[in-house]
């Protein structure tokens, strides 16, 4: 038995990050850039309106108590005439700015009579309301830096660019599978000693966090012989598979000799955790393999804390998600295990819940962090300054 910070290390020695692809702009989000980008535009492109109103040349106020307007600019039309003297034109937001123009002003700042345009406002400068062009961004420049997270933010401001792809790192592809002969569906009747299957949604829900949705998502009763066959089938389909339960010692949990069956090299089975201690993992080629407690309190936590790194780590994401916080409430555990609690983090502080045992979910339902104790600490008092893994 080796661990917790053995095991991560071999986790983490053991994966990489995946090849890249080109995806469309709208399919992007979640994922992370594999290539710096540069703008192939100016932006705005040309001199631009920044709001509806009128364009005039401001010295041609020295002279003249209003204005004639002569034209009226909408957005999107071009080419447009140059702005001649002592005249003005009625703009729209986006439209582009007349050669001649250097100021506009709001539309409810002015007076208009008989074509002509008086202007309300005498704090009026040139240049005001007019963007010009290239004041965000120029031809040539860095747009978006290599292992950028792409948020709705950084699609929008692409696609204003005029990209409608971009090259990024893929997701990888991971299939689920669930083991044990007393799971029942959710939304079927209980039947007598069955307990309802809440592990595949809980790692579907947490494998969304991502925006990945497992590739295939699999049952399998406590047998030797289709689960080996299963895991053989799926084995060159994907990057990571995730085993629920059967990874004990027990007379019934066949994970691990399925995997030897299958050819699997085990790299380790069994951390000095709690919950979780039997957490299995090993690769065959390019694929992870990840054996989890059937218990959904301890799954969920090894996913957490073991796989979570893994697939942000394929995708480029930054895996760094830990802090350390002072403790709301005392706690005291036995030497020996690293242990990993469930727990709430607010105000700038911590407080580890009730509800800790392995097969237990309410707790998780209310938690946003994991407090990890180191297996030699024993005693934890109020305003101690504990490790926090943030959830999401």
């Amino acid at each position: 038995m080796i661990s917790v910070s053995e095991a991560q290390k071999l986790i983490t020695a053991n994966s990489n990050i995946i090849e890249t692809i080109t995806v469309p702009l709208y399919e992007a989000t979640g994922l992370v850039s594999a290539e710096n980008m540069f703008s192939n535009i100016n932006f705005p492109p040309f001199d631009q309106s920044a709001m509806d109103g009128y364009g005039f040349r401001l010295e041609d106020l020295d002279e003249n108590k209003s204005l004639t307007i002569t034209d009226e600019i909408p957005a999107g039309l071009f080419p447009i005439k140059p702005l001649l003297p002592n005249s003005a034109v009625r703009i729209f937001t986006g439209a582009p700015v007349p050669m001649g123009c250097n100021t506009i002003i709001m539309q409810e700042k002015v007076t208009v009579v008989n074509n002509q345009l008086y202007i309300n406002d005498e704090q009026i400068n040139i240049g005001a309301n007019i963007r010009t062009k290239g004041f965000q961004t120029k031809i040539g420049d860095l747009v978006l830096e290599s292992k950028t997270k792409i948020t709705p933010g950084v699609i929008g401001y692409l696609a204003g660019l005029g990209f409608d792809k971009i090259k990024v790192f893929r997701k990888p592809n991971i299939c689920v599978i669930t083991t044990g002969n007393e799971l029942n569906n959710p939304g079927n009747t209980l039947e007598p000693g069955k307990v309802y299957e809440c592990n595949s949604y809980s790692l579907h829900a947490a494998l969304s966090e991502y925006y990945i949705n497992p590739k295939k998502v699999i049952s399998v009763k406590d047998n030797e012989v289709e689960l080996t066959q299963v895991i053989k089938n799926n084995i060159p389909n994907f990057d990571i598979i995730i085993l629920s339960g059967g990874v004990s010692v027990g007379d019934y949990d066949f994970v691990s000799k399925a995997l030897e069956n299958c050819g699997v090299e085990k790299i380790f089975h069994k951390v000095k955790q709690k919950p979780g201690k039997p957490l299995y993992f090993g690769k065959i080629n390019n694929t992870l393999i990840f054996g989890l407690p059937g218990n959904p309190s301890a799954l969920l936590s090894c996913f957490y804390l073991y796989i979570s790194p893994v697939i942000k780590n394929m995708m480029g994401l930054k895996t760094e998600n830990k802090t350390l916080l002072p403790l709301s409430n005392s706690f005291t555990k036995k030497a020996g295990l690293t242990f990993f609690l469930k727990a709430k983090m607010e105000e700038n502080k911590v407080t580890i819940l009730q509800a800790q045992e392995s097969f237990l979910m309410s707790s998780f339902a209310y938690a946003n962090c994991i407090v990890r104790l180191d297996e030699n600490k024993t005693e934890l008092n109020v305003g101690d300054l504990v490790e926090v893994y943030l959830l999401n």
